[in-house]
């Protein structure tokens, strides 16, 4: 036990040994909510450390405990087999590049759970898409509509117009702005004749 605790406090793996500390420390401090696990995020460090995508925290977190872990083993095994020398030096360089490497095998999953590869559903993705009017009328006050989603769910939207078409129950309008203030989209008339769309 003595052989793992000197190695441990010793060189190289002592430096590692305080990092890791400093990262259990900042973690319990995130689960006792007194800092956001993302306020030291940076997509360049992350990249630095072969885990792009995925938060810096937890990038640096895994390499820390890694090269913890590699230097402690590599010390104790240079010890039981009499190296000395200047192979502590050989050992903080190896402990650094396995630790980047498992790091971003290790890591690698999550970056769909931090970074999706499909986006958000947006408003703005319904800009373009052919709308089926559901009220009585659409004006420049009043008129809802339903849309078809890229998923083939439908909502159903507010919707105004700038002039007076007729845009009456069961018609189908363009969706070609949307009015963030208002919350609605500005609909123009649609033939079906003249475009491939069909409302959803």
């Amino acid at each position: 036990m003595d052989e793992f605790i000197d190695a441990a406090l010793g060189f190289p793996a002592g430096i590692f040994t305080v990092a890791l500390a400093v990262v259990v420390v900042y973690w319990l401090v995130v689960l006792c909510g007194v800092v956001e696990h993302d306020a030291w995020e940076s997509d360049a460090g992350s990249s630095a450390l072969g885990a792009p995508g995925v938060p810096l925290t937890v990038s640096a977190s895994v390499l820390i405990a890694v090269a913890w872990f590699t230097s402690l083993a590599g010390t104790v095994l240079a010890d039981r087999l009499g190296v000395g020398g200047g192979s502590t030096l050989v050992l903080l360089a190896l402990a650094l590049l396995v630790a980047r490497g498992v790091t971003g095998l290790l890591v690698r999953p999550l970056r769909r759970v931090f970074q999706p590869d499909d986006p958000p559903p947006s408003r703005q993705d319904f800009i373009g898409q052919i709308a089926v009017v559901r009220t009585g009328r659409v004006d420049a006050r009043f008129g809802q509509a339903e849309v078809a989603a890229a998923d083939g769910s439908t909502a159903v939207v507010q919707v105004r117009q700038t002039g007076s078409d007729p845009l009456t129950h069961g018609s189908s309008g363009l969706l070609y702005a949307y009015d963030e203030r208002g919350e609605f989209f500005w609909v123009a008339p649609f033939d079906a004749d003249l475009g491939p769309r069909t409302a959803g």
